[in-house]
């Protein structure tokens, strides 16, 4: 899998406790290792993860051997990002984007927790 900097990954066996269950809001990269989009997504999720760790958590899921989750969230395109908050997903995006934008996105779904 792509790993990006400062972000963990979760498996269909950790993310209801990692998601689901975490204190702050959680963006998810639903993510493979021949996405090549998500290659280009790697640096900008590093940057939020380590910028905004006080008010977002970054994790990343690789959907080739983590289905479960996957299919309970109907993912079919990658990168598909989902944003959970009091572990329900409230906002999903789907495609690479810059970090200006993201971070505007999430700004939109998290109000004021997130500098832009």
């Amino acid at each position: 899998m792509i790993h990006a900097e400062g972000v963990a990954e979760v498996t269909d066996a950790t993310f209801d406790e990692e998601v689901r269950g975490a204190g702050l809001p959680v963006l998810v990269e639903f993510t493979a290792d021949w996405c090549g989009p998500c290659r280009q997504l790697a640096p900008v999720l590093g940057a939020i993860a380590a910028e905004e760790a006080d008010r977002v958590k970054v994790v990343q899921l690789d959907v080739d051997t983590n289905p479960g989750t996957t299919s309970r969230y109907a993912v079919l395109s990658m990168p598909t990002l989902m944003v959970f908050q009091d572990g329900e997903p409230v906002r999903s995006m789907v495609g690479a984007r810059p970090k200006r934008r993201l971070l505007q996105e999430l700004k939109e779904v998290l109000g004021a927790a997130v500098r832009s």
